[in-house]
């Protein structure tokens, strides 16, 4: 294989990653000095391979990584950044590195595929300064016995990648950055013009957005964090960089959630006084929303593993909740509920602007499979309320297997459940993405001004 001028129109294939063997000493061996910062780089590419081989997320990936903690926060960062545009940018990467190869990498080469993928990245999407990129991948590359073969290869290729490689990686189909079966959903339901608007809003970096805890004066909040009022009440930051160290953290002020995210818990209206249950409720930003309205609140998760932050941010907030590890499908709660809240676990292909690694952890089969689960938990979740009580089902997925289909079938099922619509007074600046029926269905291409957000299912259920 060679280095060629001429556009390639394959996509490599990337099939599971082969073992790591290593022909020289580790980057930050026997305490020399990682003068080329080619730990965090290392660490990239193992997560990388994880994520692709679909051994483990993106973010497990990295912080499990046996190199991980020997890093300093920034370099930590650093890592991260370069995995994740490598994952979030695949398609258009590749379309830059196959203009100037003869042919792909075989597919024996998972791992040599990556260090092109991961340098290209660096070089396109982070721009970091060409020479140290090209140098570093080099270096990675020689010092696998088994990609040491196409470490000139690596030289060649990226150092034109950072020369010539920008036109063919910006006119890339947004797209080509999804999974084939993906891709082709989002076009189906969505339209080609659509779908393509909602790929490209989620391959940038998003914005961070919190949710300040009521009572506080959310404008000014916004100002001191030098972040933005949104129009339903978020804060969003652009570069915040880690949250635990901004202003107000510590004194449980706010908490970090996707502006998506916050309008569930918002549309359910807690009361003060109310019996409220959040079901699914790890990692629980709704659990915080519902509990400082003053309602009794019940956090009920599955994972007893995921229940740790709940019972973190409420002491950070200095709020109350009765949570318990148990299957929402069999909890009982000891009277009937004013409301609930179901956030059904999904394929969470809404959250790809956080999570592009979502995108490469999931199967089409998986959607229908989930679906089922979701309208059990549809059915429990409907027979804990009273009598005129609500319930708010959402998903973070755009497939409408889990969101509008779901809701459809439930209410055709349920002779007592009647759909409560959203009205637009409810959702400023967000009208657009209240459907026909009332329901809610938010994109990453809605508020593109400001930022996007994730894509969200939103539908309150009121029991007659």
């Amino acid at each position: 294989m060679r280095p060629r001028s001429e556009k390639h129109q394959g996509r490599p294939d990337t099939k599971r990653e082969e073992p790591f063997r290593p022909r020289k000493p580790a980057p930050q061996g026997q305490g020399k000095p990682d003068t080329r910062n080619l730990g965090p780089r290392a660490i990239a590419l193992d997560a990388v391979g994880e994520v692709f081989s679909g051994k483990a997320p993106l973010d497990h990936a990295i912080a499990s990584h046996p190199d991980h903690n020997r890093l300093e926060v920034r370099d930590r960062a650093f890592a991260r950044a370069i995995a994740a545009a490598a994952v979030r940018r695949k398609g258009a990467l590749e379309a830059a590195l196959a203009v100037f190869l003869d042919k792909p990498l075989p597919q024996t080469a998972d791992r040599g595929r990556h260090v092109l993928l991961c340098g290209a990245a660096e070089l396109l999407v982070l721009d970091n300064a060409p020479h140290a990129v090209v140098d570093a991948w080099v270096t990675l590359m020689n010092a696998d016995e088994k990609t040491a073969r196409f470490a000139g290869l690596a030289n060649a290729v990226l150092r034109r990648v950072s020369e010539r490689g920008r036109g063919a990686f910006d006119g890339a189909d947004p797209l080509a950055d999804l999974p084939d079966w993906l891709a082709a959903r989002w076009a189906k339901t969505y339209g080609e013009k659509t779908a393509r608007a909602m790929a490209r809003a989620r391959a940038g970096v998003p914005p961070l957005d919190l949710t300040p805890r009521p009572g506080i004066d959310a404008g000014k909040l916004a100002g001191d964090l030098g972040g933005e009022l949104l129009p339903t009440g978020s804060i969003r930051l652009e570069d915040a960089g880690d949250p635990t160290l901004l202003p107000g953290f510590a004194e449980g002020r706010w908490w970090v959630q996707d502006a998506a995210a916050a309008l569930p818990a918002r549309l359910l209206g807690p009361k003060p006084g109310e019996r409220i249950a959040d079901l699914c409720a790890a990692p629980g930003g709704k659990t915080l929303q519902i509990a400082a309205s003053g309602a009794e609140t019940f956090a009920i998760d599955r994972a007893k593993k995921r229940l740790p932050p709940v019972h973190e941010n409420l002491e950070r907030v200095a709020l109350n909740a009765h949570v318990e590890a148990a299957d929402a499908t069999q909890w009982t709660p000891d009277a009937p509920l004013d409301a609930v809240l179901l956030d059904a676990p999904c394929s969470a292909t809404g959250t790809l602007r956080r999570r592009p690694d979502v995108a490469w952890a999931k199967e089409e089969a998986d959607i229908a499979s989930l679906a089922e689960v979701q309208s059990r938990l549809l059915d429990a979740a409907f027979a804990m309320l009273k009598p005129g009580g609500r319930l708010v089902y959402c998903t973070c997925s755009l497939e409408p297997e889990e969101g509008e289909d779901q809701i459809a079938a439930f209410l055709e099922r349920t002779g007592s459940a009647r759909l409560d619509p959203v009205k637009p007074g409810e959702l400023p600046e967000l009208e657009t993405a209240i459907d026909s029926q009332g329901a809610v269905r938010t994109r990453p291409d809605m508020w593109a001004s400001l930022g996007g957000l994730d894509g969200f299912y939103i539908a309150r259920i009121v029991k007659g």
